[in-house]
């Protein structure tokens, strides 16, 4: 199974000006951004995330080559990116001043919300990444199985696997 530093490393062409790395930016920021934001639900977080995928590119010394640079990539980085973010949230039990409201008033679509991405945070990494690389960014079973090297079927299984460990979270 590739993972996207394997990606990152398989296309060590040094970025020669901070032009072809702004070019890099621009093809690729609104695909992060949108990624990030629909794992995370606040701008905020996304501005965040965005900002660590390229980073991340930057400290990887420039290795991408700009113009074969696959926006696959950074929409799975934008997603590591957010997971991690959700984890270190889970982790230090952060809450927000909304959530606590929402709380007091009962489960609306914000409260379910923050559970799935609680729920997410608490997955395998490789189980949340493909979820929602499935049902959030709308990549086919035959996509997700040519990235992860697996099997349509496998993938399909495994997709039923983790909505029922999703739901199982989500209704503690």
């Amino acid at each position: 199974m590739g993972t996207a530093s394997d990606l990152l490393n398989a296309q060590t062409i040094v970025m020669t000006s901070s032009t072809e790395f702004a070019d890099l930016y621009e093809r690729h920021y609104a695909a992060v951004y949108r990624s990030a934001l629909r794992v995370t639900g606040n701008p905020a977080d996304a501005e965040d995330v965005l900002q660590t995928v390229f980073l991340r590119v930057l400290n990887q010394g420039g290795r991408l080559d700009p113009s074969h640079a696959p926006e696959p990539y950074f929409r799975r980085a934008a997603i590591n990116a957010a997971l991690d973010l959700l984890r270190k949230r889970v982790s230090h039990r952060e809450i927000r001043l909304n959530e606590a409201s929402s709380l007091a008033s009962g489960e609306n679509v914000a409260f379910l919300k923050e559970r799935l991405r609680r729920a997410l945070a608490a997955l395998d990494r490789a189980d949340a990444i493909m979820f929602l690389l499935r049902y959030l960014e709308g990549m086919s079973n035959g996509e997700l199985a040519e990235m992860f090297g697996q099997e349509k079927n496998n993938i399909a299984v495994r997709l039923h696997r983790i909505r029922q460990s999703l739901q199982a979270e989500i209704e503690r």
